[in-house]
């Protein structure tokens, strides 16, 4: 049976002009990760991301960190991994959907970027009333009833995620994994809650309240076993508790 880790990347830049980064924290939160499963003995046998900057770098982070405190110990035999060729673990059907475009076909008024900045200004707290635009879009979005707007709509992507994990499947077969072999994928929120939802036969809506609630860097596993794909935990985040409640966040 092996088990494939759902990791949602780090701590982007919500809000800035250029949200695929990571922040700081970002950065930290996926090197907690990196600890927590080299001290706990959690042995991780492939790595695998979409083609995000804030994915890639967040299993650049939690690789280093988990390399390192692994060190000499004979217990945990770290995969042959080379994080300098993206050929060789970046899977693009893992990438988050297009935020930029749900947001601004939301409503006729968001033409470009800068009506949207203008609507943000005018609010009293402009982090908050920029949330309450991206709630109501992704609203819309999930919706279906305007499918055709968008670069790709909420029925398109979830087949995406689909796809996927199917992806996934491959891989594990092509490397030859066997039993008790684990699988890290770096992804986002979006994916993450689509394939679960897919797991536990539910539609959109469901998928919806799932990535709402989905913390930077928790782990969501599966089992795959005779190619077939259970969900076994959702949105597990200890790791971040080590230093403090400060760590944990949803953006």
């Amino acid at each position: 049976m092996t088990t494939i880790l759902l990791a949602r990347h780090g701590q982007a830049s919500f809000g800035q002009e250029n949200y695929d980064q990571l922040s700081k924290l970002g950065g930290m939160q996926a090197q907690m990760l990196g600890q927590h499963y080299a001290n706990t003995q959690r042995r991780i046998d492939a790595i695998f991301t979409g083609s995000l900057v804030r994915q890639q770098d967040s299993a650049q982070h939690f690789w280093q960190s988990y390399q390192s405190c692994v060190g000499d110990t004979d217990t945990l035999r770290t995969p042959e991994i080379d994080m300098n060729q993206p050929d060789s673990y970046v899977l693009p059907q893992f990438d988050e959907f297009n935020h930029k475009d749900v947001l601004i076909k939301s409503n006729p008024a968001f033409s470009n970027r800068a009506a949207i900045a203008a609507e943000i200004a005018q609010a009293e707290v402009p982090s908050t009333r920029l949330a309450e635009l991206f709630d109501a879009a992704m609203q819309r979005w999930h919706a279906g009833e305007n499918d055709s707007d968008y670069i790709e709509s909420w029925v398109q992507f979830s087949e995406r995620a689909k796809y996927a994990l199917e992806q996934v499947r491959l891989q594990v077969a092509n490397l030859q994994l066997g039993r008790d072999d684990t699988v890290l994928v770096f992804t986002s929120g979006g994916i993450i809650a689509a394939i679960t939802a897919q797991l536990l036969q539910q539609g959109s809506s469901t998928a919806y309240q799932i990535n709402k609630s989905l913390v930077n860097t928790g782990v969501t596993s599966l089992t795959l076993k005779n190619e077939r794909t259970r969900l076994l935990s959702l949105n597990e985040y200890s790791h971040l508790f080590s230093e403090g409640k400060r760590f944990v966040t949803w953006r």
